[in-house]
């Protein structure tokens, strides 16, 4: 901003600051937050302002109205009787919405319930939290229950013991019983005590204080799917499940972090916005930046080349746990923002990865279980004994050759492999399902899809060896079982989904400029020479324009520079990625990732329901 922009707005900020310096601040009453007109002093002062122009008669307030079409019944009660009590000579809350004071006594509910387990202290403490549920007793008593860092304690108020007999206390207790409500944040000093069932209480000494209302009522019950994601909010504050399965992932995120620290990991960030997305065969969100306007940039797929720079520059052990981003479709197991967990390590091969995986699986699976049963008690319990180790290993061409009873051709060859192989699959009477794929890794991938990954809803499997031509990043070698061309790669299956992808790292550069060139050429070429005709589109070109946009993705220009970086050392190398809310739906049992996600897939996050994404243009 030009300094005499900013000279011009402080001069209006200044006026506005010393026309409203005549209120003090206990005359600020509850309509204050919601509806703010300047004086007309200082709309006068503004208008005179070059370039600033306020409609006088609207004096930034919605008609009343229309303010009343928007405003609930509850919200309007409550505005109504908050203002009535701050008119009042003697109010129980002069403000709705206090600064917090400094207190030496002020605790959370955990730390109160922790020090107060064994033995009783006469000591006062003041306890804040929200109001989860109000029981009034007679006229003298109140019993709330407060929740603070997901603890809850019960608070005891009782007249005698908060209100003398000077009628200004006891007229304010019989505001409070009608006064505050569930939902509200309040603040509570008092005495540490038990009730005559031993449960460990706060009895008060003075009359709550309000640090924010409730100007919604919260609900009982929430069940309307559309709802619960639109306010996520009062989703959480409502299930208690829902703030469960978001409390799992994030002791499933430190858990993991402690776990690569241990193993003396650094943790490092990379760039989220390049030129390149690397590191994954994925269509990408392009954008542009100011400082580049004749350059599409993009959001990252993955991590991976980044933190392979990061070997090559002498960080042998490296993981990053951050956002990646892939501009495909939204299901039950699928986001185009995600958090991925991506670690290398240097001097590692495949069966130490695997070692690795197994032991960090099985570790996150117990400590979810002791959170499962100990806190996180909504969630289903998991069963450990599905999680011995080791895991079984199944090769992807043996078995997948045992599977369908066929004999795969080579799948080595840059030209041809694909009709070969489905010319064979169609001699023998197996069909692939969907479309047929365009080009060789995609089919592969779906036989495996079919045959193998099933294997994995009795127990954990890790697929190995898979063909070549399917991991260009992965060093290779040539299988004595089948005498192909196979990865040092493994992928791990638990209950039908795909947790955690990890191989050797191919660090010849030359060889892996070689593969990302092969695996260019190899995918989306089309050929109609084995008798399978290619699905036409229905009347129209748009099919040819989709599926053009997706090919120019997976045919991406290589990373010369990252294959440059190659050439100054990388170590024998080992990788390995998961994607974190698949080991979160894997271990707090949900169906869906959107419940693994703060406020849900990108359609909620958007407010598109599933019924408007075919109309939106």
């Amino acid at each position: 901003m030009r300094s005499a922009s900013c000279m011009r707005l402080a001069r209006q900020s200044a006026a506005l600051n010393s026309s409203s310096r005549s209120c003090g601040p206990g005359a600020a009453l509850l309509t204050a937050p919601w509806r703010w007109a300047p004086s007309r002093q200082s709309t006068r002062a503004l208008s005179a302002k070059p370039g600033i122009r306020i409609n006088e008669s609207s004096r930034f307030v919605k008609e009343e109205q229309e303010e009343h079409d928007v405003v609930s019944p509850f919200k309007r009660h409550r505005q109504k009787e908050l203002q009535e009590d701050q008119k009042s000579e003697s109010p129980l809350y002069p403000e709705a919405y206090p600064r917090l004071e400094s207190s030496s006594i002020r605790k959370s509910v955990p730390e109160f319930l922790q020090g107060s387990q064994h033995e009783l202290s006469n000591e006062p403490v003041t306890l804040s939290g929200r109001i989860r549920s109000k029981r009034v007793v007679g006229s003298s008593l109140i019993f709330l229950d407060i929740t603070n860092e997901f603890q809850k304690v019960q608070i005891m108020i009782n007249k005698s013991k908060v209100a003398s007999e000077q009628e200004s206390r006891v007229h304010k207790f019989r505001l409070l019983r009608n006064l505050i409500q569930v939902g509200d944040h309040i603040s509570v000093t008092g005495i540490a005590t038990r009730t005559n069932t031993g449960q460990l209480s706060l009895e008060a000494r003075e009359l709550p204080e309000l640090l924010s209302p409730s100007m919604e009522q919260v609900p009982e019950k929430l069940t309307d799917p559309k709802t619960k994601m639109q306010e996520r909010h009062v989703d959480m504050l409502v299930n208690r499940d829902v703030v469960d399965i978001l409390r799992l992932r994030a002791e499933i995120m430190k858990r993991m972090r402690d776990y690569f620290h241990s193993k003396r990991f650094l943790e490092f960030q990379t760039p989220i916005l390049a030129e390149n997305a690397g590191g994954a065969v994925a269509r990408p969100f392009v954008t542009r930046a100011t400082e580049f306007r004749g350059k599409d940039l993009a959001l990252r797929i993955a991590p991976e080349l980044w933190l392979k720079r990061l070997v090559v520059g002498g960080v042998d052990k490296v993981f990053e746990m951050g956002p990646a981003f892939r501009n495909e479709g939204v299901d039950a197991t699928h986001n185009p923002e995600f958090t991925m967990c991506e670690f290398y390590s240097a001097y590692t091969n495949l069966p130490d990865l695997v070692k690795e995986t197994e032991e960090l699986i099985y570790s996150l699976a117990k400590y979810s279980q002791e959170l499962i049963s100990t806190q996180l008690t909504t969630l289903p319990p998991i069963d450990l004994s599905k999680f011995t180790r080791p895991f079984k290993q199944v090769e992807f061409i043996p078995a997948l050759e045992e599977a369908i009873g066929i004999r795969f051709p080579r799948l080595t060859a840059e030209d041809g492999a694909l009709p070969e192989l489905l010319a064979v699959l169609k001699l023998s009477g197996i069909e692939v399902p969907g479309e047929v794929p365009t080009s060789l890794p995609k089919l592969l991938d779906r036989l495996a899809a079919t045959y193998l990954e099933p294997m994995s809803f009795t127990e954990p499997i890790l697929i190995t060896h898979h063909p070549a031509c399917m991991s260009p990043l992965a060093k290779s070698f040539l299988c004595p079982k089948t005498y192909q061309l196979v990865s040092a790669r493994a992928e791990l299956f638990i209950g039908g989904r795909e947790l955690a992808n990890m191989y050797e790292e191919e660090n010849n550069p030359e060889e892996q400029k070689r593969k990302l060139a092969v695996h260019r050429s190899l995918v989306n070429k089309p050929d109609g020479t084995v008798g399978f005709a290619e699905p036409a589109p229905l009347d129209s070109d748009a099919a040819d324009i989709v599926e053009a946009e997706e090919d120019e993705w997976e045919a991406s220009p290589l990373d010369q520079s990252y294959v440059k970086a190659l050439d100054y050392g990388l170590p024998p190398t080992g990788g390995w990625g998961c994607g974190v809310e698949r080991l979160v739906m894997l271990f707090s049992g949900a169906n869906r990732i959107s419940d693994c996600l703060s406020f849900g897939t990108i359609r909620n996050v958007v407010g598109l329901s599933a019924d408007e994404k075919g109309n939106e243009k």
